[in-house]
């Protein structure tokens, strides 16, 4: 299993400059390149302050400009904001300005908020059809002169310029969580992008299962890779759970508010709302968080990593940006990066020296 982090730039108050959120974003990038992670994530959001992500490809060229290995993904562009034409063309030069270390994530989107003032206020649920209609026009586009007419876009005859670096593509991701997202992205031959939000432990083998049963029905396709993102701290005593758990509850009252959109937003910063008006309150239970996201000391994590292990998860995803203080997140992508990294490490080594004497 592999590890990758999703960050984003994000406000919480009109008190922080912007421009220390960039630089401390920035820091944590460039530990994650010299720790040896695989991918850093980059979203897609608009005109909310916890999330500042307009355009990922943007953000990923500028990381990518200050590390040397690390590949840049984009979790997610969201369908529904784009042209296919504009999204060929602005991955692919994104490709080339990284030197091919581009990772292409889409998805329907999550926030009726935003659908509202990006899609015309067409239901977020509709985006999947938005994304099955896309994401197959932007792989023609760059392959070669294409023209479409579908049910949500139509251009004659272009292509996309420039072509990418990586060819014939970047590396595709497909965010899912429903067994048709998943059918229809495994048959095309896409990477999966899943998250078990904060749901028990029980979500990460149902979402598994949900990919096993895909793989299964489309036998004729190679297994693509499973990637899996969860809310994430490390700490180095137990009695330190106390500030992500509370950064959690915090963050997740304001995630209602968009994903349910029952809330209000001022001036970009979208208002908690009363934690009686939230969705699965059990989730928002102290130690139901402790329990269930990948919060504990370097050996509490590694017993909670190798369940994703056993579920087939080939990348699993930290996800550090709650709004916890930057030395709490430097802390934990250190404890990491020491003390966690390495014991997966040698467990591929041992599996591989197993697969190598058993062919032997």
């Amino acid at each position: 299993m592999k590890f990758s982090i999703a960050l984003a730039m994000e406000r919480f108050s009109p008190d922080k400059p912007m421009q220390q959120v960039v630089n401390e974003t920035l820091e944590l990038v460039r530990m994650a390149d010299a720790g040896g992670f695989e991918t850093v994530w980059s979203a897609e959001h608009h005109t909310i302050e916890f999330t500042i992500a307009p355009n990922p490809f943007q953000i990923l060229t500028w990381w990518g400009a200050h590390t040397e290995r690390i590949r840049l993904g984009t979790a997610t562009v969201v369908a529904p904001y784009w042209n296919p034409l504009r999204l060929a063309g602005e991955a692919a030069l994104c490709d080339h300005l990284t030197g091919g270390r581009l990772e292409f994530g889409i998805a329907r989107g999550a926030y009726q908020y935003e659908f509202d003032r990006m899609a015309g206020g067409i239901p977020q649920q509709e985006g999947v059809a938005y994304m099955q209609e896309l994401l197959p026009a932007v792989q023609k586009l760059w392959a070669g002169d294409y023209a479409h007419e579908g049910k949500y876009y139509k251009f004659p005859l272009a292509t996309s310029v420039p072509k990418p670096l990586q060819q014939p593509s970047p590396p595709i991701w497909v965010a899912a969580r429903d067994p048709g997202t998943f059918d229809w992205a495994v048959r095309n031959g896409y990477n999966i992008l899943s998250t078990p939000l904060s749901r028990p432990m029980a979500e990460v083998g149902i979402l598994a299962d949900k990919f096993n049963k895909a793989v299964s029905d489309h036998s004729n396709v190679a297994r693509p890779r499973f990637m899996m993102l969860r809310r994430s701290c490390v700490y180095a005593r137990p009695e330190e759970w106390e500030v992500p758990v509370r950064a959690s509850i915090d963050y997740g009252r304001a995630f209602e508010n968009l994903f349910q959109n029952i809330g209000t937003v001022t001036n970009g910063f979208p208002k908690a709302v009363p934690y009686e008006t939230v969705a699965n309150r059990s989730e928002y239970d102290p130690q139901a968080i402790r329990d269930n996201l990948l919060f504990g000391t370097p050996d509490e994590v590694i017993e909670k990593l190798l369940v994703y292990e056993a579920a087939g998860v080939d990348q699993f995803c930290l996800g550090l940006a709650f709004n916890l203080p930057i030395e709490v997140q430097k802390k934990s992508l250190d404890l990491f990066t020491r003390e966690v990294m390495p014991v997966f490490a040698a467990r591929e080594r041992d599996a591989a020296k197993q697969r190598a004497r058993a062919i032997a």
